[in-house]
């Protein structure tokens, strides 16, 4: 079968991937073209763009890449008019997704959305547009579906494809030696993977050094960004930058700076206590104020539905108020095993591995019957 896959992300491309890698398992004939990233190319996938291009971080960025949005957007339209896929996968992306989703929908073609946007966070009236577009919804966060489900909508909570990264994630016995990296204990840093989001929070936090002489501060970096970019962080030696290799980092690491994202939820997985920090423009913060619905912004925090884990946001991401929260989940204090225990929660909820398998023999599934 033809598949149509969009990821316009980082992490979107990773879970796609391994999504249509389970798909192959299961079609033989199958075939992808679609919008991604190194990781659907590696997969097998035709990339006729790189979701690098669209990357979008903020209200006003938006504005910044319109063009590029409006020349994905017709090239999409024309490769589902022209190629009549059996079905489109829509992966996270939810400004450039839903769109896509009523034009394949208008072309009778089937529209599965896998981690869908976060319309229970913000902008609830796109729950309309999934209700009339999307042929059924495959979420990855244990509160999801009861929400969907309540708005009349086909969704199915398959598990979180994180819980397969981190099962088949193997520990590097070098890891320490390899990066150099010496015997004291360890502060992770988790900034993100775009430059707009690492350089609102990555200053910020290592203004903390003098404090931590004891410590090594280490940066989790993403090869999409060049070493010389990252030297700008090093500090004289006292910051040390590991490359696409963040579970060795967690596995290694005492505590961890996270910024909101994905990263919160990986760090508890791998029961590292954290303090999670966001911050961005004064405008994107201002105008995501006015519309977010939820008390947290970590997912550690709403998958338990109470605070297990610090957030420190724009005005109250100081210095000081890091210092602070640190001190508390340091070894030996109570708020560290009461964080401890969160997670056990969290982990608890989220279930097993096997998401991206489930989830493809759904979609194999669904289109047999189709046919």
């Amino acid at each position: 079968m033809k598949y149509f896959i969009i990821a316009g992300e980082r992490s979107g491309d990773l879970h796609a991937a391994n999504l249509y890698s389970e798909i192959r398992k299961l079609d033989s004939l199958a075939s992808a073209r679609g919008i991604g990233g190194k990781f659907l190319s590696n997969a097998g996938m035709e990339v006729l763009m790189d979701y690098s291009q669209l990357a979008i971080m903020g209200f006003t960025e938006v504005f910044e890449k319109l063009s590029l949005i409006r020349k994905a957007r017709k090239l999409v339209k024309q490769e589902l008019t022209q190629n009549s896929p059996d079905c489109i996968i829509l992966v996270d992306y939810g400004g450039f997704n839903l769109g896509i989703a009523r034009f394949a929908k208008s072309l009778g073609i089937k529209v599965f959305y896998y981690i869908p946007p976060k319309v229970w966070a913000w902008n609830q009236s796109r729950v309309e547009k999934l209700r009339r577009d999307v042929d059924k919804l495959f979420v990855i966060l244990p509160f999801e579906k009861d929400f969907y489900v309540s708005f009349g909508i086909d969704a199915e909570y398959v598990g979180n494809p994180i819980l397969d990264a981190i099962s088949d994630f193997k520990l590097s016995a070098d890891f320490l030696k390899r990066n150099n990296l010496d015997e004291k204990p360890i502060i992770a840093v988790l900034p993100g993977s775009r430059k707009s989001e690492i350089e609102k929070s990555l200053y910020r936090v290592l203004s903390i050094l003098p404090a931590y002489p004891d410590h090594q501060f280490v940066v989790a970096g993403v090869d999409n960004l060049s070493a010389s970019y990252y030297n700008h962080f090093r500090r004289n030696g006292r910051v040390d930058i590991v490359y696409e290799q963040t579970y060795d980092l967690l596995s290694h690491a005492e505590m961890a700076v996270v910024t909101s994202g994905t990263a919160t939820l990986e760090t508890a997985l791998f029961r590292v206590p954290q303090v999670v920090v966001f911050a961005t423009n004064t405008i994107s913060y201002l105008l995501a104020r006015l519309m977010i619905k939820v008390k947290f912004i970590s997912l550690v925090n709403l998958i338990a539905g109470r605070k297990v884990v610090s957030e420190l946001i724009q005005g109250n991401f100081s210095p000081a108020d890091l210092r602070i929260e640190l001190a508390k989940i340091h070894p030996g204090n109570t708020g560290r095993e009461e964080m401890l225990a969160g997670y056990d929660e969290v982990i608890s909820k989220m279930g097993n591995p096997g998401a991206s398998s489930r989830t493809a023999m759904q979609i194999f599934n669904l289109l047999q019957k189709k046919v």
